[in-house]
């Protein structure tokens, strides 16, 4: 009798006899457990072993002997991981020393002190000490350092005020001596424009655009780089807008550098009927922005002297203090239909712009019944100068701001506007404007940061145009690292921030742009050593 078992233990065959096929077929129930299980089973065990005692090793080398094989494998994989925590490397007095606070007056005068990483590598690594002096000397330093870099910023911040607010000799000179020219030559004194183009000053089917300024020398940039560069520059019309004190040299210079066949209109405020006369609330709110800003005491010497204020908020009350702010130059677009009662459309320049393509085609610009065509700054490749929204010039934490806008609305930019005159004179844009400049007076300066942007922001809410971003490139006086083919291929570029480009603190590499419009060689430019770098 033979007997057979098949290889997968399922069947057994029993044979009685040579050459008989009788037999007797046994079926063995499914087995449980299979030679490749088996052989899988025994040799995931035996890397287990193998990585445990691996783990147990290592262990015993750190000198952590009194935890169990499986305790250091837990204490390996993670937190609570075969019953055991993940604990910190760091020593808990370091965390108790560095929390503990430290007082200003306790470095002064101290020369132990290490003044870099290096030197304190070289003094740790000299000194054998424990962990609580080592907290200690890394605290010190810190601190220190802390301290210096806040000190420097807020010096940074402070030469910045002063070279952005103060009026440069330059510019004072040429203003005192255009004066003077005023004053001793006729051909400076010409009525502009003359009387056979003043019918143009109201006749819309001309272009017509308005720049306020007190700086002369930024308006000729403006009117210069204007003109030239339209393709119908006899049907431009430039009303330039100053103060008082600006009038004359500012009448001097377009006088004797006439841009034909442009026409240019120089006119003060004081020429203004209805700014001579009766209640200007611009001029009201100013008066009391004035009385605002003077808790300010001391001027910048004060503000600087402040320990315990943060330096962004040092570098605010600095920029509170800055002239243009007080400038009524500042607020007069919210007044031009006021200023401009025959005109529908202007396109309003501010004086730190360039224009560097033919600005007609904004005239053709369908604005849909609105009455502010502006660029967005809440979208562009730049993230930096177009990620502006509503949240970035107001303050929300305010009730009276967060109950009445959207934090992220779009924001848009001042520089270079079009201004549907007609339509505006249909809304209450003005009395918006003066409204929410009154409810920031009284809330001590609260709702929002500095400048008119934001209350422009509030008054066109709702009737903003958004025009395609070609028209108005901003960032050029904060922002250094524009390449020269974007800023050439933007219609306007717009000076924005303090590093203006009459400044010595303009920025070497966009300075250029502006200045390519200024003839150095003008009598009046070489005498008052203004130069192109």
């Amino acid at each position: 009798m033979q007997l057979h078992i098949s290889p997968s233990l399922r069947h057994v065959t029993v044979f009685p006899g040579k050459e008989v096929r009788e037999f007797i077929k046994v079926k063995v129930g499914s087995r449980r457990l299979s030679y490749r299980m088996l052989f899988y089973s025994i040799l995931f065990f035996t890397f287990i072993l193998r990585f445990v005692f691996v783990m147990t090793a290592v262990d015993t080398i750190d000198g952590e002997t009194r935890c169990s094989t499986i305790g250091c494998l837990g204490k390996k994989l993670g937190p609570r991981i075969l019953g055991r925590r993940l604990e910190s490397s760091v020593p808990e007095v370091v965390y108790q020393v560095l929390e503990e606070p430290i007082g200003k007056d306790e470095l002064q005068g101290r020369s132990d002190i290490p003044q870099s990483l290096d030197e304190f590598m070289t003094e740790i690594k000299d000194s054998n000490i424990d962990a609580r002096t080592f907290a200690v000397k890394l605290r010190e330093m810190v601190t220190l350092l802390e301290e210096r870099t806040r000190n420097a910023k807020i010096q940074e911040y402070l030469y910045r005020h002063v070279a952005s607010s103060s009026i440069p000799k330059q510019l004072h000179c040429l203003a005192l001596r255009l004066a003077n020219e005023h004053s001793t030559n006729a051909a400076a004194r010409l009525q502009l424009p003359s009387a056979e183009f003043v019918p143009a000053l109201v006749d819309n089917s001309f272009f017509h655009f308005v720049l306020a300024s007190d700086n002369v020398l930024a308006a000729s940039v403006v009117a210069t780089s204007l003109v030239q560069n339209s393709l119908r520059p006899h049907k431009v019309v430039l009303h330039i807008i100053t103060d008082r004190k600006t009038y004359c040299p500012m009448q001097a210079w377009f006088s004797l550098h006439p841009l034909s066949p442009a026409i240019i209109e120089v006119k003060a405020l004081h020429h203004f009927d209805w700014f001579s006369k009766g209640k200007v609330p611009v001029l009201e709110a100013m008066e009391k922005d004035q009385k605002v800003r003077s808790q300010f005491r001391g001027g910048s010497s004060a503000i600087v002297a402040n320990n315990t204020d943060k330096p962004n908020v040092i570098a605010a009350k600095l920029q509170a203090l800055s002239p243009k702010y007080n400038s009524i130059m500042n607020h007069i677009r919210i007044h031009l239909p006021e200023m401009f009662p025959s005109l529908n459309k202007v396109v309003f320049l501010d004086d730190d712009v360039v224009v560097q393509t033919d600005l007609s085609p904004l005239w053709d610009i369908d604005m849909n019944g609105k009455v502010n065509g502006a660029v967005e700054t809440c979208r562009g490749k730049d993230k930096f100068v177009m990620s502006k929204k509503f949240k970035s010039y107001l303050n929300f934490s305010h009730p009276l701001i967060s109950n009445n806008f959207d934090p992220n609305t779009c924001a848009w930019a001042y520089g270079m506007n079009i201004f549907d005159l007609e339509a505006w004179r249909k809304t209450n844009i003005s009395r918006t404007y003066h409204y929410w400049i009154e409810q920031n007076l009284k809330s001590d300066l609260s709702l929002w940061q500095l400048g008119t942007l934001p209350p422009g922001l509030i008054a066109f809410h709702g009737h903003v145009h958004v025009i395609d971003p070609f028209w108005h490139m901003l960032g050029f006086g904060y922002q250094e690292n524009i390449s020269s083919a974007d800023a050439k291929s933007a219609g306007v570029i717009h000076f924005n921030g303090r590093a203006k480009p009459w400044l010595e603190i303009a920025f070497p590499n966009l300075r250029p742009l502006w200045a390519k419009y200024i003839d150095f060689s003008d009598k009046f430019i070489k005498g008052c050593h203004i130069r192109a770098s």
